[in-house]
């Protein structure tokens, strides 16, 4: 069994002002208050997802 890639998301920047569709991507992701940080899988939809708002998380490889 091989363990897939983890990635680590925190939220450094509000979503106060941000579109609907940034706020519901954060949610999505896990994330609720800044400097929180949740755990995803490495794949495309996670990808896609941070995608939409890089300029709100920081991520690193776990």
């Amino acid at each position: 069994m091989t363990l897939a890639n983890i990635l680590r998301i925190k939220l450094i920047k509000s979503t106060i002002g941000t579109k609907p569709v940034h706020k519901k991507n954060i949610q999505a992701l896990g994330l609720r208050k800044l400097n929180q940080v949740v755990e995803k899988i490495d794949n495309p939809q996670t990808r896609g997802m941070i995608a939409k708002v890089e300029h709100l998380v920081e991520v690193e490889e776990a």
